[in-house]
């Protein structure tokens, strides 16, 4: 059976693109992006299957 990690990252829009291209590199795979707090910030879900 597979066992995942989780984990929440904000997200600034004007760094977005850089942000999840960081967290892909480690494994990381998006599973879902939610409005934040306010307008200027999102939130990341990502899993990773531990190893």
């Amino acid at each position: 059976m597979k066992k995942w990690e989780y984990a929440t990252v904000p997200l600034l829009v004007h760094a977005t693109k850089q942000i999840l291209d960081n967290w892909g590199q480690d494994g990381w795979e998006l599973v879902t992006v939610i409005p934040g707090p306010n307008p200027e910030n999102l939130v990341a879900y990502f899993k990773r299957e531990i190893q």
